[in-house]
Parts: C-alpha cells; sequence; structure tokens
C-alpha cells in the first residue's frame, strides 16, 4: 500500500488503565515525513537517509504542499521521490535537469534515465515539469519569478568545475519570488582554507558559497547542521569521493572510509529579497 498525503494527522489511541479507553492522543506527523515514509522509495534509497534526512533539510527548508518547487540537477531522483509526490495536486515540481539532446553522451544518458524514471509511475510524477539547466545557454529552469523554492543537494562543486556557478545562482534568483527561498546542501570545506576554484576535492566552504549566492543578489538568511558529520577529516587522496557512496579507491582503505560515512555537509538557506 502507497501512503501519499492523505491525511497530516494520524491519531493514535493512548494505553489507559480500566476496560474501557476514552482518551485519545493525537500525534502531528508533517507532510515531509509521509512523503519521505512513502513506500515507493527503495530500500536501497531509505538506507541514505541516515546521512542525508531529508526530512530535516526539507522542513529547514520549507516545504509545504502547496509550493512550487525547482530541484535543480536532480540526477538520478532521489530527492524527487520525496518532493514531487508530496507537491503533486496542490503545488508545482520543476525537475531542471541537464540538457537530453546533449552532445555529451554521459549527460544526455542522465537525462535520458530521469525521464524514464518519471515515466515509469504516472500516479506519482505525471505532474512533473521538466527543464533544463545547461550555461550558459539553457538557464529558464522555471518562468522568471514564479517559484517559491529552489532546491540544490550537492551539485555546486560541479558548477564551479565548469565555472559556471555565477550563471546558475542567477537562474536561481531570476525564478524565485520576491521573498522566495535557496535551499542548498554541499559537501562542506575547511573554513578558512583557500578555496579552489574548481572544487577539485568536491568541497565547498561556506564563505564560498554565501559569496557566489550573494553575488547574484540572494541574501544568506540561516544555517542548519543537520547534515553535519565531524568524523569527515577533508584530506583524503580522492577527496569527497573516497568517501561513500562512491568509495573510488576500492578496496584500500575502505572499511575506513565507511566508518566515516558520508561527507559533512553544509546545509544553507538563502532568500530573495522582497521588492
Amino acid at each position: 500500500m502507497r501512503v501519499f498525503l492523505l491525511s497530516t494527522t494520524v491519531a493514535i489511541l493512548a494505553a489507559c488503565s480500566g476496560p474501557a479507553p476514552e482518551t485519545e492522543a493525537v500525534v502531528e506527523i508533517s507532510p515531509v515525513a509521509i512523503a519521505t515514509a512513502s513506500d515507493h522509495r527503495t530500500e536501497e534509497e531509505r538506507q541514505r537517509d541516515l546521512y542525508r534526512h531529508p526530512e530535516e533539510t526539507l522542513e529547514f527548508f520549507g516545504l509545504t504542499p502547496e509550493l512550487s518547487v525547482v530541484e535543480l540537477w536532480p540526477g538520478g531522483g532521489w530527492y524527487t521521490k520525496i518532493i514531487a509526490p508530496m507537491v503533486r495536486g496542490g503545488g508545482t515540481y520543476y525537475a531542471a535537469h541537464v540538457d537530453p539532446d546533449s552532445k555529451v553522451e554521459m549527460l544526455r544518458l542522465s537525462a535520458q534515465k530521469y525521464q524514464a524514471m518519471l515515466d515509469s509511475n504516472p500516479e506519482l510524477y505525471d505532474e512533473v515539469q521538466m527543464t533544463v539547466l545547461m550555461p550558459p545557454e539553457q538557464l529558464e529552469i522555471a518562468p522568471a519569478g514564479s517559484v517559491d523554492l529552489v532546491v540544490s543537494f550537492r551539485s555546486v562543486h560541479n558548477w564551479m568545475a565548469f565555472d559556471m556557478q555565477d550563471d546558475v545562482m542567477q537562474a536561481v534568483y531570476n525564478a524565485l519570488k520576491p521573498g522566495g527561498v535557496f535551499g542548498v546542501v554541499e559537501h562542506r570545506g575547511i573554513e578558512g582554507q583557500e578555496q579552489n576554484p574548481r572544487a577539485s576535492s568536491g568541497y565547498v566552504s561556506v564563505a564560498a558559497m554565501i559569496a557566489m549566492a550573494e553575488k547574484a543578489g540572494l541574501q544568506f538568511e540561516s544555517a542548519s547542521e543537520v547534515n553535519a558529520n565531524l568524523a569527515d577529516t577533508k584530506d583524503y587522496p580522492d577527496g569527497v569521493w573516497s568517501l561513500p557512496p562512491r568509495l573510488r579507491g576500492g578496496e584500500q582503505d575502505q572499511q575506513k572510509y565507511l566508518d566515516i560515512g558520508e561527507s559533512d555537509r553544509f546545509t544553507l538557506r538563502f532568500v530573495k529579497p522582497a521588492e
């Protein structure tokens, strides 16, 4: 049985003494929690909740079912499976993916695989609106000034690798309504250490992230430590990709990296100033 947003409240009968229980305790369950618990998510996807904290992260960003939301470069759809069903029928979900017609095979196949995932379950994803984010030409991730929330999960280092971060930040600013929120999660670099402009290790400093967002006109609002991992020392031969889930080094020191777990990540919330 699939669990969808039929209700945000579950009534649980409280245990009590006597033959006729009369009290009823009401436990409020958030829409994000309901979406995260839905059984269309695979066991492999659920196992990563330990490190990605989707419920706490999306609630920090302010996600609710009636919002218009853009997810930047949603990859294989890990977060799509939570957000898209949640806003279906009440809000709008835009998947700003790479170009499905790209001349680069890896990009083309990634977008096509994502579309196949959507097509496999129209009951959940029939309202997903596909857009393309491929700077510098393709930057219209949603109609200008139309969305409440833009989210990004561990993509900033990819944009920096190709020097496209300024274009992406401008696309975010253009899509947001005044007062709209940009929520971003990224592998956190060592603060005070000079930021590699191409983020070659996969790590990005909080200061660098704030600077690139503010350059586009967004204002830093708040931070959460929900995705922090103090065991991550950020000094590995293959950068962040030494850690799970990639484990790029293969069997070498694999148990060490498994014990560390996934990377230390910042979770930041920015806002587009009200006009």
